[in-house]
């Protein structure tokens, strides 16, 4: 992540800093996008920083930031079209062939991945930081899209960050009731979508079904890969439309239009409170190229799904903070 771009980081107030990675999960679960917060964060910062000698105390440091930051995300999403996956936007399936990917949109229009690292707080309770978790899963950051932007932050505010319909309603200058209102209709809304994720821990087997992953994906022993996944397994790749369903299909892909991925390099990462792999594919003369980073969703022993986020325009992984060599750690 970059620094605030006001001049040396030393000129910044250590307390703002303190804030910097919670505020990141707030604006990301509200936008969607981890380049979108990553501006959003940048430009609370630089509010507070020009406003603190007026600020005085005047309410705790923390509400007064998120009170910024919410303001900033409302600002960036006036007027904007709610962000989606793929398989959102079709209801059929599509082939696993090389014309899938001539229908293609821009990166503003996808729900994008974050790093764990960069929003879950480090030093929190163990059964906070696994609600945190499934608050950043991918399914729940789409249908969080779905809101009216004051519903999201109401519903954020109350149901991920457990703060009281009163402090609320002071944030966003309204009345409990209406802060009440609002979160029973982000609830329904919610409910119709499939519901709020229930925290669930990454165990052992979750665990060792991604090493097998990763070992089958490096190899390109399809028919080993293809045995990790559910029968009924999805994938899709943003920036395109394209969405597959089926092993078959899935694996028939790996050898056809995603022959290019045959030697990757991959590494384990956490990414949206699930396992995840990144990936550098060969680069054509020699060496690699940083390339995709894929989301899993894991039920009962095997991969359900499969989000793949390619680097085409090499800010991925930039934002992410993921390297570009991948032996270096």
């Amino acid at each position: 992540m970059t620094s605030v771009a006001i001049g040396p980081t030393d000129q910044l107030d250590p307390r703002l800093l303190e804030h910097r990675r919670e505020l990141t999960g707030y604006c990301y679960r509200m936008l969607g996008s981890a380049f979108d917060a990553e501006d959003a964060v940048q430009e609370t910062l630089v509010r507070a920083w020009r406003g603190l000698s007026d600020f005085e105390g005047r309410s705790a440091l923390r509400s007064w930031l998120y009170r910024i930051a919410t303001n900033v995300c409302l600002d960036q999403l006036s007027g904007r079209q709610r962000r989606a996956l793929p398989m959102d936007l079709s209801g059929s399936p599509w082939q696993p062939v090389e014309h899938s990917l001539a229908a293609r949109r821009p990166g503003t229009a996808w729900v994008e991945p974050v790093l764990d690292r960069q929003v879950l707080p480090e030093d929190s309770d163990p059964a906070e930081r696994a609600v945190a978790r499934e608050s950043i899963r991918l399914a729940f950051v789409a249908a969080l899209q779905h809101l009216p932007p004051r519903q999201r932050a109401v519903l954020l505010l109350r149901d991920v960050l457990r703060w009281k319909a009163d402090e609320v309603a002071q944030l966003l200058d309204t009345t409990t009731a209406s802060v009440n209102s609002a979160l029973q209709r982000a609830r329904a809304t919610l409910s119709g979508l499939g519901g709020a994720p229930e925290p669930r821990p990454l165990d052992a087997d979750d665990r060792d079904l991604l090493d097998r992953y990763l070992d089958a994906f490096e190899r390109y022993d399809i028919d080993a890969f293809v045995r990790l996944l559910h029968e009924d397994a999805t994938q899709h790749m943003p920036p395109f439309e394209m969405w597959l369903r089926g092993a078959s299909d899935i694996g028939a892909w790996m050898l056809g239009p995603g022959a290019g991925c045959r030697g990757s390099r991959v590494r384990a990462v956490d990414a949206n409170g699930s396992p995840a792999v990144a990936q550098w594919r060969p680069r054509e003369g020699g060496g690699f190229e940083p390339w995709a980073l894929h989301i899993l969703e894991v039920a009962d022993g095997r991969v359900a799904h499969i989000s793949s986020f390619l680097n085409l325009d090499n800010e991925l992984f930039r934002v992410l903070g993921l390297t570009v060599d991948p032996e270096a750690r």
